[in-house]
C-alpha cells in the first residue's frame, strides 16, 4: 500500500505536534506555515516552541524523511487545518468576536489541491458554523464537495504533556455527512489510543466550546471566593481545602485570572453567536477578566504604601509571566497583562520567568537577584521553582503577595 500523504496547514502548538506524530506514525507530513524562518528552522530539525520531547520527535522524522515544512500546501490525501482563531473587535457589542480569517485563507489555499476521496480535517477552535463555511469556501472554488469529506475535530491537550494527549485522549470527530465522520474516525484510529467518538459537525465544534466555558465558569467561582474572603480576612486556600471536603463539592484553585487560548477564549465564541441566552458564561468571562484587574489593584495599594515605608519607589519582583505554571506559553496570559500594567503604571519592574529565555518588553532576571534586590514579590504563577523556593523558607520575612495559592 502506498504511504498516505497528511498536508497539515499551520505548524503551531497544535499543529507541529500533531504532524510530527503523524509522520512517526508512519503518514508522510507535508507540513505547511506561512513564516519562512520557521519552516526553516523545522527543516533543519530544530523546534519554535517549547513542548517537552517534541524536538527530538521531530529531529527523527525529519531525519527518517517523513516530514517537510513548506510554504504552500500541496496535492495530498488528508488535509488538516490547524490554524489559530484569534479575536477580532466587535462592531455591535462591547465583548470580543472570534477571527476565523486564517480558518477561511486556508480552506482557499487547499481548495485547487483537493481531489475525489480526500479528506478535509478542521482542528481550530471555531464558532458553531465553521466547517461548513469551509465547505462554501470548497464549492466557490470550484471543488465538487459531493466527492470529498469534510469534518471537524477539536484537540484536547495541556500545554506541557501535549504528545502524549494527542495519542491518549479521547477524541470527538463530527462529519458534515456520515461517510465523512467514518471516514474521520478511521483516520484517528490510527494514531489515538482513547476512545474515537463520532457525531456531526456542529455539535463537535460545539463540544469544544462548552468544555472550556464550563471550567470557566467554576474557575470564576473559585476567583470571586478569593475576592470575598479577601475582604472577610478569610484564607480563600483554607477555606476551599475545608469545603472540598464535603463528598460532592470540588472547588478549583482561584489564580490572577484565565490564559490560554482555551479557557480565556472559547467562551466568548458562544456569546457572540448567542449573546442573550449566555449571560451565565458572559458573566464567568467578566469575573475571571476583572480578578486581573483586582490582583492589578492589589499590587498598586501594596507599592503604595512601601513607597511611603521606604521613601522611594519600591522594586517589585513579578514572578511568572506564562499563563499557567511550568510552560512558556505566554498567550492571553493574565499575568503577562498585569505585568505590562504595572509598567505602564510606572512602577520599578523585575520580571522573573524561567521557562523563557528573553521578552522583548522585559529584562528577565534570575529569582536569586530578585530575593537580593528587590523589596515587593508577587507570585503571578505557581512555577515548581517558586514552589521550591516557598518550601525552603527563602520568601519568610519578604513582602510577598500570593495570588495562586504558593
Amino acid at each position: 500500500m502506498n504511504q498516505k500523504k497528511v498536508c497539515v496547514i499551520g505548524l503551531g502548538y497544535i499543529g507541529l505536534p500533531t504532524a510530527a506524530i503523524l509522520a512517526n506514525t508512519g503518514y508522510y507530513v507535508h507540513g505547511v506555515d506561512i513564516e519562512e524562518s520557521v519552516i526553516n528552522k523545522l527543516n533543519a530539525g530544530e523546534i519554535h516552541i517549547i513542548e517537552p520531547d517534541l524536538d527530538n520527535l521531530l529531529k527523527k522524522v525529519v531525519g527518517d524523511g517523513n516530514f517537510k515544512a513548506h510554504l504552500r500546501p500541496s496535492n495530498a490525501d488528508i488535509f488538516m487545518i490547524c490554524v489559530p482563531t484569534p479575536f477580532k473587535k466587535n462592531k455591535n457589542n462591547n465583548y470580543p468576536a472570534p477571527d476565523i480569517t486564517y480558518v477561511l485563507d486556508a480552506a482557499k489555499s487547499i481548495s485547487p489541491f483537493l481531489k475525489e476521496g480526500n479528506l478535509v480535517i478542521l482542528e481550530s477552535t471555531s464558532p458553531v458554523g465553521t466547517t461548513e463555511q469551509i465547505k462554501k469556501i470548497f464549492e466557490s472554488n470550484g471543488v465538487d464537495t459531493n466527492s470529498i469529506f469534510i469534518s471537524y475535530c477539536p484537540e484536547r491537550v495541556l500545554p506541557g504533556n501535549i504528545l502524549s494527549e494527542l495519542i491518549m485522549n479521547n477524541r470527538i470527530v463530527g462529519g458534515l455527512s456520515q461517510k465523512s465522520t467514518i471516514a474521520t474516525s478511521s483516520f484517528y484510529k490510527t494514531f489515538v489510543k482513547g476512545d474515537v467518538v463520532e457525531t456531526d459537525a456542529n455539535t463537535a465544534e460545539m463540544c469544544k466550546l462548552t468544555e472550556n466555558s464550563y471550567r470557566d465558569l467554576n474557575i470564576a467561582f473559585a476567583n470571586e471566593l478569593s475576592i470575598i474572603c479577601e475582604k472577610e480576612n478569610l484564607d480563600v486556600w483554607k477555606l476551599i481545602k475545608l469545603a472540598n471536603l464535603h463528598p460532592r463539592v470540588d472547588i478549583l484553585q482561584p489564580g490572577a485570572g484565565v490564559g490560554g487560548h482555551c479557557i480565556a477564549v472559547d467562551p466568548w465564541f458562544i456569546v457572540d453567536r448567542n449573546p442573550e441566552e449566555s449571560r451565565l458564561i458572559k458573566l464567568a468571562r467578566e469575573v475571571n477578566l476583572d480578578k486581573t484587574k483586582w490582583v492589578i489593584k492589589k499590587v498598586k495599594e501594596k507599592a503604595s504604601e512601601l513607597t511611603n515605608e521606604l521613601k522611594r519607589k519600591p522594586k517589585i519582583a513579578c514572578l511568572g509571566l506564562s499563563f499557567k505554571p511550568n510552560i512558556d506559553d505566554l498567550r492571553e496570559s493574565p499575568a503577562l497583562e498585569i505585568v505590562y500594567e504595572l509598567q505602564k503604571d510606572g512602577h520599578n519592574i523585575f520580571v522573573v520567568e524561567p521557562n523563557i529565555l528573553n521578552h522583548n518588553d522585559f529584562e528577565l532576571i534570575e529569582i536569586e537577584d530578585a530575593l537580593k534586590t528587590c523589596d515587593i514579590f508577587i507570585v503571578l504563577v505557581k512555577h515548581d521553582q517558586f514552589i521550591e523556593f516557598n518550601n525552603n523558607g527563602k520568601f519568610k520575612n519578604l513582602h510577598v503577595l500570593n495570588f495562586c495559592g504558593l
